[in-house]
């Protein structure tokens, strides 16, 4: 029997373009729409705003402080697209943008973001907004509805289950087919469970996105 579409559950989705381990959690996601009556709601975050902002850039790295004034970019080309097109483009466009950056390892390739638009039929031109600003405010609100709730020790991704905001799941390689789903039945159950915050283990491997 197929699902009615007023039957899926939306769960609510942030992501910043540019983090690979809410990269590999979007693609888990996706492959749980196939197994469970769920639909990504997908919304934008900034790991820039995060960190020099809202952390005052306190524990970063140089290097990594390098790299976080440089990750508006690709956010804000989303939130153009996203008050263009409407929000629905979100998902196309973060697989656009996030398939070249990830799988095919081209994060230092500036036509990522010219090629991810002309793929999901959006105007070139809003790439011009990676240097601008107008959209910024956007950002941080749609940032805030998730970090007002989930807390600022944490990134991304986050998640919205259950009417819980909740980081993560932290995966390595995403689950396909029905362990995708086993694990959604797991999260669910956790995040109903009143008084839940945390599990965590330290990482010691690399994100996959084979």
């Amino acid at each position: 029997m197929t699902t009615q579409r007023q039957d899926l559950t939306k769960v609510p989705f942030w992501f910043d373009p540019l983090c690979p381990w809410a990269w590999v959690t979007s693609r888990w996601l996706l492959e749980v729409e196939k197994v469970r009556p769920v639909r990504a709601d997908w919304r934008i975050m900034s790991l820039a705003y995060l960190n020099l902002e809202q952390r005052e850039g306190k524990g970063l790295s140089d290097d990594y402080r390098v790299l976080m004034e440089t990750a508006w970019g690709s956010v804000r080309v989303c939130a153009a697209a996203a008050e263009h097109a409407g929000k629905g483009v979100l998902g196309p466009l973060y697989t656009a943008i996030g398939t070249r950056l990830h799988n095919q390892r081209r994060r230092e390739d500036p036509t990522v973001i010219t090629e991810a638009l002309a793929e999901t039929d959006l105007p070139v031109s809003l790439a011009s907004a990676a240097a601008s600003t107008e959209f910024d405010q956007l950002i941080k609100d749609s940032h805030n509805e998730a970090f007002d709730e989930v807390g600022l020790d944490v990134g991304t991704p986050v998640l919205r289950v259950a009417g819980t905001a909740l980081f993560g799941p932290v995966l390595r390689q995403a689950p396909r087919g029905e362990p995708a789903g086993q694990l959604w039945d797991g999260l669910l159950m956790v995040a109903a469970t009143d008084g839940f915050y945390e599990l965590k283990r330290s990482r010691d491997s690399k994100p996959s996105f084979d």
